[in-house]
């Protein structure tokens, strides 16, 4: 079994790590501005990476339910590989479940997600204000927890390269200097 993770999985891995860092700063930034045009066209912006990051994550799960990922360290406890595994299964669906409430909080808050500008999408909900305010604080505590878990993944990857010396960052990373791949054990 390959050690490392696909181009197409890297690819995607970063591709959604950029999209996240650009549109979770971009919603605390134009979130307490005083409305104007500005602050509605960061709104735009903000649905316009949503959408194309949740397609993004789409294909991401696709990709990694059809293509098993390289194993873990052979030294990770059981707790470990079992933590591992489900900060990652909750990392999916945070990411999916943010954009899609985000979604529908627009959609009961009256205001209906235009693509770019160009493709509008369905409402998911019929207007609801009290929905839209019940939905904008579920946002942005997903939000908040999505942060949360993105620095805990950071931490863990930045803990295998530096302390345990294993492969576990290496294998996501596009290019740069190989280490030997220490023993390694299937998950599946």
């Amino acid at each position: 079994m390959n050690p490392r993770y696909t181009r197409t999985a890297m690819l995607l891995h970063w591709l959604v790590a950029l999209g996240l860092m650009g549109t979770f700063a971009l919603g605390f930034y134009m979130h307490d501005l005083p409305l104007s045009p500005g602050k509605l066209k960061f709104y735009s912006w903000h649905k316009w990476a949503g959408v194309t990051l949740f397609m993004l994550i789409l294909a991401r799960l696709a990709w990694r339910l059809t293509h098993t990922p390289p194993p873990l360290p052979a030294n990770m406890t059981r707790a470990t590989r079992f933590a591992a595994h489900a900060a990652h299964w909750l990392l999916y669906a945070l990411m999916l479940a943010i954009p899609l409430s985000g979604w529908t909080m627009s959609s009961a808050q009256g205001f209906q997600v235009v693509w770019f500008g160009v493709l509008p999408l369905p409402n998911l909900v019929s207007k609801d204000p009290a929905l839209g305010e019940l939905l904008q604080q579920t946002h942005q505590i997903l939000n908040y927890t999505l942060l949360a878990l993105v620095i805990a993944h950071v931490a863990a990857a930045l803990k295998h390269h530096f302390i345990d010396r294993d492969t576990v960052l290496t294998r996501m990373l596009p290019a740069g200097r190989r280490k030997a791949a220490a023993p390694q054990i299937s998950t599946h």
